[in-house]
């Protein structure tokens, strides 16, 4: 019922964040007496959709079980509180495979046993357990749910040794990944990116559920006032993140200028590590939650940033198109480049979630664990 629960939440991807994606399934007399989802940013929780489902169906809730993905909220938001809801109805049970770890909205299980509701925390369902981990990190951290995505080779290789790399992956996979960007609220790039392919990093030829914000790394402001993403600024945000320095610095106020009356957005940023020729990435994410309330981050970039986000533990998720093809070539371009791992302990661990079959490629999809968003 959990599994289920969560199938019918995922359909909300791209429409309720910063909001969880929740299900619930209604169980009574041994059968599926109604079922719901979280639809819309603001809109009726999981809770109270899957109780008008049972209404529509002719049921009676009294004695059922909820299953739902996250603990029923217990707090008055943009909807009401979903256990007061659950208590109304007569529901006599519960079942929810996370506890909820925001200070306002969590603490239901507590609520629901002292009104009577007997209450079950479950691991039964991954799937349900996995729903939640962008809310989790995101109130745990402060910090956006990230997913890196990339196509590469069976060798591992993203781009041959003169960077050619359209197209590694399918048709297939291209639209997939057209998908995602229709359903997060920022896709970063480098400027390194920006330079050699000059990229629009819009969704395309797909339901558009949100317009993702396009962010470009761009230490030294060097973004070319002519590049696709700069001439489609009005068209979906952009903003370029350089060094702090450099935002009243006179050297770029003309650079700064332009950018503004293209509809650019400027932010500055300290720098990073010494030995990384990237800003401050952790702060640049912040700032980009403090600025834009940005909750999911899309990052399509080249080796060098996705390793220095690799290396800051940043990276949540990722997302990687493998295609039938290997080159055999050592000079050839990989996924990520710039930290140094003398030994295996040194990499950066992921736990392997899905294997799909896309066209001739394979859609891989690694995740961190967020309960341990530093290790």
């Amino acid at each position: 019922m959990l599994d289920l629960a969560a199938r019918v939440a995922v359909r909300a991807h791209g429409l309720v964040e910063p909001n969880p994606m929740v299900g619930c399934v209604l169980v009574g007399g041994g059968r599926v007496i109604g079922a719901g989802h979280h639809r819309r940013f603001g809109g009726p929780h999981a809770e109270r959709e899957a109780l008008a489902d049972c209404a529509r169906r002719g049921h009676d809730p009294r004695g059922a079980t909820a299953y739902v993905t996250l603990e029923p909220c217990r707090h008055h938001g943009k909807q009401p509180p979903c256990v007061d809801a659950l208590g109304e109805a007569g529901v006599e049970r519960v079942v929810c495979a996370r506890l909820d770890p925001h200070e306002e909205s969590g603490g239901g299980a507590c609520r629901l046993q002292s009104d009577g509701i007997a209450f079950e925390l479950s691991d039964a369902s991954v799937e349900a357990r996995r729903l939640s981990d962008p809310f989790v990190h995101r109130v745990k951290t402060g910090l956006p749910w990230v997913t890196a995505k990339w196509a590469q080779t069976i060798d591992g290789r993203i781009a041959t040794r003169t960077g050619e790399s359209q197209w590694i992956s399918g048709l297939r996979s291209r639209r997939r990944v057209h998908r995602m960007r229709a359903r997060v609220d920022a896709i970063v790039t480098g400027i390194g990116t920006v330079l050699a392919d000059d990229p629009t990093l819009t969704a395309r030829d797909v339901r558009v559920r949100r317009v993702a914000r396009r962010v470009v790394i761009d230490s030294d402001l060097d973004i070319p006032l002519d590049s696709n993403l700069v001439r489609t600024a009005r068209e979906a945000p952009v903003t370029v993140v350089c060094a702090q320095e450099l935002m009243n610095a006179k050297l770029t106020q003309e650079k700064r200028n332009a950018l503004a009356v293209g509809g650019v957005e400027v932010l500055g940023v300290v720098g990073g590590q010494a030995a990384s020729r990237w800003l401050d990435l952790e702060a640049a994410l912040r700032l980009l939650v403090e600025r834009h309330g940005v909750a999911t981050a899309m990052v399509e970039a080249g080796a060098g940033l996705v390793g220095s986000l690799m290396e800051a533990r940043l990276v949540n998720e990722a997302v990687v198109y493998v295609a039938p093809l290997l080159l055999g070539d050592e000079m050839a371009k990989s996924a990520a480049v710039g930290r140094v791992a003398a030994s295996l302990s040194a990499g950066v661990g992921f736990e392997l979630c899905r294997a799909k079959r896309v066209g001739n490629d394979v859609e891989l999809v690694y995740r961190r664990d967020p309960e341990h968003p530093l290790g």
